[in-house]
């Protein structure tokens, strides 16, 4: 059986202690998936209200602002 992909996405306002809580948040429920079911997420993703441009952590959190959305 094929397992669709996911990601994983918290929304925080931003400043650094609000991403780390949003990294938490994010670890705490990859934790209660069943990987067997729904497989490992394709990505997680903290995106937020500030910022100029989007990185990824060096633990491989993506840190988005939502201007980076734009099409």
């Amino acid at each position: 059986m094929e397992v669709a992909r996911n990601g994983l996405i918290e929304i925080k306002l931003g400043g650094e202690k609000l991403i780390e809580e949003g990294v938490k948040s994010l670890n705490s429920l990859v934790s209660k998936i069943d990987v067997e079911k729904m497989g490992e997420p394709a990505f997680k993703m903290v995106l937020t209200a500030v910022g100029n441009y989007a990185y990824r952590r060096k633990d491989g959190v993506l840190v988005v602002p939502v201007g980076c959305l734009k099409p």
